[in-house]
């Protein structure tokens, strides 16, 4: 009787099941939908325009908000077999080929603590991103 009370609720809500559609989602549904299942993620196709890109350790984020500290932001982390495999297809590096471009991308967005530190030991503060993980080029669906 719970799954169905669920189902109905979700149904309400306009919360299409990612096994039932597989239309792109803009970044604040994704990011709303992350935080509704978190610690889950929620499955589907992202549609965003890249505006920002930047480097941690060996990973490339591609962001929808200049400023990836923004709750609107949805952060793609592309990892190097990815970035290699995509500047393969795309002929030059990931960042310059996709910025100010709409990309869609299917994976799982998924809602990440951020910490805050000082002198590299966490002040106990901390704000959400959300992020899909670019494993592989092929996530990668079309480039507008």
């Amino acid at each position: 009787m719970r799954i169905v009370a669920l189902a109905v609720l979700a149904a309400l809500a306009g919360c299409a099941t990612p096994q039932n559609s597989r239309d792109a989602v803009v970044p604040m549904v994704a990011i709303e939908r992350a935080a509704a299942l978190a610690p889950g993620a929620y499955p589907g196709v992202f549609v965003m325009t890249v505006r920002a890109s930047g480097r941690q350790g060996s990973s490339l984020y591609l962001n929808s908000e200049s400023d990836y500290r923004d709750p609107r932001n949805l952060s793609l982390e592309v990892r190097p077999i990815a970035q290699a495999q995509l500047e393969s297809r795309l002929g030059t590096p990931v960042d310059t080929a996709l910025q100010g471009r709409t990309i869609h991308v299917d994976g799982e967005a998924r809602r990440v603590r951020i910490n805050f530190t000082y002198d590299g030991r966490p002040t106990g503060k901390y704000y959400y991103q959300t992020h899909v993980v670019i494993e592989r080029g092929e996530q990668l669906l079309s480039v507008d």
